[in-house]
């Protein structure tokens, strides 16, 4: 019986659901993730939105104040799933380099006959035109292809991925082409969400201040107030603060990979900060390359590698291969993200 391509697919992804949902190697994590979510919320809503639904005398307002907690969590948590559980941007592999004129390399060789013959290996890179800046991309040894413009290998993942963004550990998958919108959505609703539990834990300190008369009288009362207010001030600077970072980002049409790589050099894909935002928010997603549920041998086709006339990338070579070592740490990007802008510049390998 012919295996499907996810039960012989070579990066570390992990499979459910007989290939339907693909998370990364960490997806562990999401747990640790869903508890910083899910725990303060049902605190929130058994202690302070039950308050001030007592204090507001059961108005709509207080009904409304609990709605709007669930609704905003439930809503964070379909982004999460949307984030972690799809294919980001998987870049096809092959099981043999692609046709491409080969070099010699004079440093390392083979015996043939008798005879050291020098070893046959592809160009490191190649040079495309992209909106008229001509760019060089690399060839992976380990996905035994030549990455469009924008594409990473992730070592996490092992996987080379389009408008490779980062590797994010707290969703446990690659942040790329296709999910790169559904992870801002998450922390920018995660940023409304700390915001509003805040705000409602002080105005139930202000309704006890008013029945007690003292601020610490309150915070005795409803201890529970200040442990929110603080646990989620806290997370509002790492989720705030990412979503502000990655405004900037978008703004200028840049990746994270690229603004720690590539800093202070010039990119070719800044359209203008109105256009960057419609390409990301308003552009329809384009389907995953991979069919993880079909059959091996349906999935055997190699599609050209060629360009369009303004110089974008029409396809992607189909391919498979190797492994080498590489010396970008991808989970370093991904949890280090507030800090990316103190990172030395590095050289691309």
């Amino acid at each position: 019986m012919a295996k499907r391509v996810y039960q012989v697919w070579k990066g570390k992804n992990i499979f459910i659901f007989n290939g339907r949902l693909v998370f990364g190697p960490d997806a562990r994590s999401l747990i640790v993730t869903l508890s910083l979510i899910i725990v303060p919320i049902v605190i929130f809503c058994t202690n302070v939105a039950r308050n001030l639904l007592h204090e507001l005398s059961a108005n709509i307002e207080g009904y409304a104040i609990l709605v709007v907690a669930v609704v905003l969590t439930i809503y964070v948590l379909v982004l999460l799933f949307l984030t972690s559980s799809r294919d980001p941007g998987f870049v096809p592999r092959n099981s043999q380099p692609p046709d491409e004129e080969i070099g010699y390399d004079s440093s390392t060789s083979i015996e043939v006959g008798g005879r050291q013959t020098p070893a046959r290996r592809l160009p490191r890179t190649r040079e495309v035109i992209v909106n008229g800046v001509t760019i060089r991309v690399k060839y992976c040894e380990t996905c035994m292809l030549y990455r469009p413009p924008r594409c990473s290998h992730c070592t996490t993942c092992n996987n080379c991925v389009e408008r490779f963004d980062h590797h994010c550990p707290w969703v446990g998958q690659c942040i790329g082409m296709r999910n790169y919108r559904y992870f801002f959505m998450f922390i920018s609703s995660s940023t409304v969400l700390c915001i509003f539990v805040i705000a409602m834990s002080a105005l139930n300190i202000k309704f006890l201040m008013d029945d007690y008369g003292s601020i610490w009288k309150a915070m005795k009362e409803s201890p529970v107030s200040m442990i929110l207010m603080a646990y989620c001030f806290i997370f509002l600077w790492f989720v705030g603060g990412l979503t502000c970072f990655h405004l900037f980002l978008i703004g200028i049409n840049q990746t994270t990979y690229e603004r720690c790589r590539y800093r202070g050099v010039d990119r070719p894909y800044n359209q203008g900060c109105l256009k960057n935002f419609t390409e990301i928010f308003c552009t329809k997603i384009k389907p995953s390359r991979n069919n993880f549920r079909a059959h091996v041998n349906e999935n055997e086709r190699r599609p050209s590698f060629g360009l369009t006339s303004d110089g974008e990338l029409a396809q992607l070579s189909d391919l498979y291969g190797s492994r080498r070592e590489k010396v970008e740490d991808d989970r370093e990007i991904g949890g280090n993200l507030l800090k990316i802008s103190q990172r030395p510049e590095v050289e691309d390998v």
